[in-house]
Formats: C-alpha cells, structure tokens, sequence
C-alpha cells in the first residue's frame, strides 16, 4: 500500500483522518507496518485536555503509542530484523549519549522522542519509523494484540521489578485497578510476591481483580462530611490495617505499595500503611501538587519513588513472563476497534463503558485494512 492513513488529534476535542507522508527511515531504522495499538488514558487525556504538564498539544498530532506491528522495511544498518517479523514496540527513542542514557536510566532523557507526547506523532497510522533496536521480536505463542499490550506491562515491570526491586514471598498492595493498576497485579504474582492486595473504590474493578491477579481486595469507605482527606486517610489505613490484619512491621506488613491511581488519599494512605522500611511506588498521575503526611513517611524510612515510563530490560522481561504463561494479556482486552471506528473507541474509553454497558479495560484499534478479529 502507499498511502499512510493516520488518525490525528488537530485540537481538544477535535480528531480527523488524515492522509500523511509514508516515512522515511534512517541506516539504523525500520519501517513498521502498525497492526494493533492499545488506548492509554494519555490518549484520552490529550484529547479531552490539549495536554499533560508542561506537553500541550500546539498542532495537529497522531495518537496512539501502545503498539505492534510488521517489519515493512530495514534500514542498511540492521542486522537483527527483517522484513515479515513480528515485532513489539517501544516507542520512546532517546537520545543515548547524555548522563541519564550512559546510565542506564534512559527513561529519564531530557531529550526523548516518545510517540504521541507533543510534539511528536503516534502509531495509530499505517506505518511508523522506529529505531530497530526498540523492536522485540514477538515469540510464535504471542499475537499482535499480545505485543500491543507490552507497553503497559512494560510500565508495570518498571514499577516492581525494576524501581521497586520486588523479591519473592513480599506483600504488594497496589492501589487503583485500572489497566496498569491491574498490570501490576500480574506482576507482582508472576515475580512471587505472597499477597497481592487491590483498592479501588468501583466493585466491579475489584470483582475483577480478584479473579485476574489480586489475592485479596479493598474497598475504602466514603469519605464523611468535613472530614478532611489527611484525616480521612489515617481512618482509612486504620480500617485497611484491622480489616486484613496488616501489621506495621514484620511478616505481615506491606513491603511495597505501589499508586497506580494518582489520587491524593490514595498516596494518603498508602504511606500510611506501608511497613517501616518498605517501598512505595508512585505510578499514577493526579494533581501535580498534593499534601502528603511527610513526617510519617520520613520516621518510617520509607522508600519513596517515582516511576516513569521503562526502562532497560522491560520490555524483554514483560515478552519473556507473557510467553512462559506467568502473565496472561488476554482477559484485559475487553473492546476491540477497526481503524475506521478509532473515533468510536475513543468514544467507548473515555465513557468507562461501551453502549452495552460492558465496563472497559483495555481498548485496541487495528491498523488499516485490518480486522478487528485477527489477533495474529
């Protein structure tokens, strides 16, 4: 085919079909013909907002970044790939001679192209160049659906294997059981951890949860009138704590928390209940300033971090737990899109819901003149 159909975001809330350029590709570069691409809520989030932080959409861009596809064309360079191969991608090149780069912490490059963050275009169009070397060649047990969904696995392995360093036998509570949150479930179970708690505050996220990846479940009670949220955190950890018996050192503490909601009384209560000495990982992004009880968080020792993106090995862990059946993508697909129904489901993501009423996990659209149902 010759023509690069491309779906476009030109303004808040403004999306169009757009015919682009086919790209060209560097030495080192493959040409990638795009066959699935999950919706991330940054998607929705650009569309509804115009931005995130300090990335505004200031023209016309291609959404889309959670993607798979097929090695369309090689560059002189490359060596590892040829055309016809399977590939998963990741979609942030970086610039690989700075600090963070030379560290092994290239997530954390200041001058990153990553796809579908202003000012740089997406994958949801019929082709995208890509550096080779951030294309894993997807095992023959995989599909392409299975390879779209790699990106937010990928975060998910960033947050506990990498930023978290999880070990066996630890406890995990992972607070918000969205797709990611839901992600980090899977993890942690697939790397050994003994409990793996889910909170949300929607009942079907948590019914869900505890038959995907979670060993037990909370629903955080209602915050009560003029109650302030630090105060309703430490009510709320309290209940937490005697409800599944968790204690605040020892065996039956909590070794890792990870946020995976961005909600203040989230981050409130998580540091609240996370064991002397233990971990917590911020993954979701909410208010970009929230109060948090520092005190606490400074006598206990926790260790607080911020996780962002992937990093160095992510992507080939995350292939390599799908592929051994330690972690299983397929359930988390609840919706499926052509690419003339991207508009519908963008539409059925945003809603939390489609017209049947079925809730949404994962949405995936298929590239051009693909079908919905070929998962291969």
């Amino acid at each position: 085919m010759s023509n690069n159909p491309s779906f476009v975001l030109r303004k808040i809330e403004d999306v169009a079909y757009e015919e682009r350029p086919i790209p060209d590709i560097k030495d080192d570069e493959v040409l990638i013909t795009v066959k699935k691409t999950g919706i991330c809520g940054s998607d929705v989030h650009y569309l509804v907002h115009g931005r995130i932080g300090d990335f505004i959409v200031e023209n016309p861009m291609v959404l889309g970044h959670e993607s798979a596809g097929i090695v369309h064309k090689v560059g002189s360079k490359v060596k590892h790939l040829k055309v016809g191969d399977r590939v998963a991608m990741e979609p942030g090149a970086t610039c690989r001679v700075c600090d963070d780069c030379k560290r092994g912490r290239y997530e954390l490059c200041p001058d990153i192209v990553f796809a579908a963050t202003p000012p740089y275009d997406g994958t949801l169009a019929r082709y995208y160049p890509i550096p080779a070397d951030l294309c894993y060649k997807l095992p023959d047990n995989l599909t392409l659906e299975d390879g779209a969904m790699m990106e937010p696995l990928s975060v998910a392995i960033h947050a506990l294997a990498n930023t978290a360093g999880l070990r066996a036998n630890q406890s995990v509570v992972v607070f918000g059981a969205g797709p990611v949150g839901l992600l980090c479930m899977a993890v942690a179970r697939a790397l050994g951890a003994s409990r793996v708690i889910a909170v949300d505050i929607v009942p079907s996220r948590l019914e869900f949860a505890r038959t995907y990846a979670a060993t037990e479940t909370y629903t955080p009670p209602k915050l009560e009138p003029g109650e302030t949220r630090p105060a309703y955190s430490v009510r709320n950890a309290a209940a937490m704590m005697q409800q599944l018996k968790i204690e605040e050192r020892g065996p039956a503490g909590i070794d890792v928390v990870v946020d995976a909601s961005g909600a203040e009384v989230s981050i409130q209560t998580g540091i609240h209940i996370v064991k002397h000495g233990g971990t917590f990982i911020q993954l979701g992004m909410g208010q970009a300033e929230i109060t948090i009880p520092i005190t606490t968080l400074l006598v206990k020792e926790v260790n607080f971090k911020g996780s962002f993106r992937y990093g160095p090995g992510d992507y080939q862990l995350a292939i390599a737990l799908v592929s051994q059946g330690k972690i299983d993508l397929k359930p988390l697909v609840t919706h499926r899109f052509s690419f003339e129904q991207a508009i519908q489901a963008f539409q059925t993501t945003r809603a939390g819901k489609s017209e049947d009423g079925k809730p949404v996990i994962k949405a995936v659209i298929s590239g051009p003149d693909v079908s919905p149902d070929d998962l291969s």
